[in-house]
């Protein structure tokens, strides 16, 4: 009887095993996370680290499209709302420089369209034949039209931007919207542009980002590319 209560009080002495630790252990670490995970939503981390991120991003597109001669344009893919899905955003260049549509809204209305059509129809792209005329080769003036045409088209036509300093990216945890002035309201689902000229200047255009409460805006400077990032959600300019 001493003997095995002798036992029973050096197995109470030797304390957690292995295996308990272990389980200690994990649980320590899923409330360290969560603990980590509440802090960054509370001061909004990710958003702000997203704003500074596109701060440079969009600076560097600026300074391309001016050195290049070509118009630029920052492509953001947005989620539908209250998605998990992440923002993401790419680059792009036209052949050369080309103007926007004045009535942005319409056009990223078209633009959402097409892609949505493309993507039904497994993104297949249909080209263009011309048709030279019989009498030896020689074009004809609707082979010139035609082919004038094309050209614009092409010289117009947006590729993806190549360069490594600006590579196609996302963003999780945060929600994002684009405003223009060539808008009414920002965008915050679908496709939003934000364009760069060869002239050196930019459009006016504001950029929210978003983690829980937390809103960070980055403005535009039209003429001299500057972006200013503020840690509240400005208004959209009326005019």
């Amino acid at each position: 009887m001493t003997h095995l209560s002798s036992l029973r009080t050096r197995r109470a002495q030797r304390g957690l095993t292995l295996i308990e630790i272990m389980i200690a252990l994990l649980i320590a670490a899923v409330l360290f996370s969560a603990v980590i995970a509440g802090v960054g939503a509370i001061t909004g981390t990710k958003a702000k680290a997203a704003a500074s991120e596109l701060a440079g991003v969009i600076r560097s597109l600026y300074d391309t499209a001016a050195l290049t001669g070509k118009t630029c344009r920052l492509v953001f893919e947005l989620p539908a709302t209250k998605s998990d899905d992440p923002v993401r955003y790419h680059a792009e260049c036209a052949e050369g420089g080309v103007t926007t549509s004045r009535d942005r809204e319409a056009s990223l209305r078209d633009e959402n369209k097409v892609r949505d059509d493309e993507k039904r129809q497994g993104g297949k792209d249909e080209r263009r034949n011309f048709s030279r005329s019989d009498s030896g080769g020689a074009p004809n003036m609707q082979d010139l039209i035609e082919e004038e045409q094309h050209r614009v088209e092409q010289a117009a036509r947006f590729s993806s931007y190549t360069g490594e300093e600006i590579t196609p990216h996302q963003l999780s945890g945060i929600s994002l919207s684009v405003w223009t002035r060539q808008q009414k309201t920002a965008v915050d689902s679908g496709i939003a542009y934000l364009y760069f000229f060869p002239q050196g200047y930019t459009e006016k255009a504001q950029v929210y980002v978003r983690q829980g409460d937390n809103v960070w805006t980055l403005t535009l400077s039209p003429l001299t590319g500057k972006v200013n990032i503020v840690a509240e959600e400005l208004e959209v300019p009326r005019s």
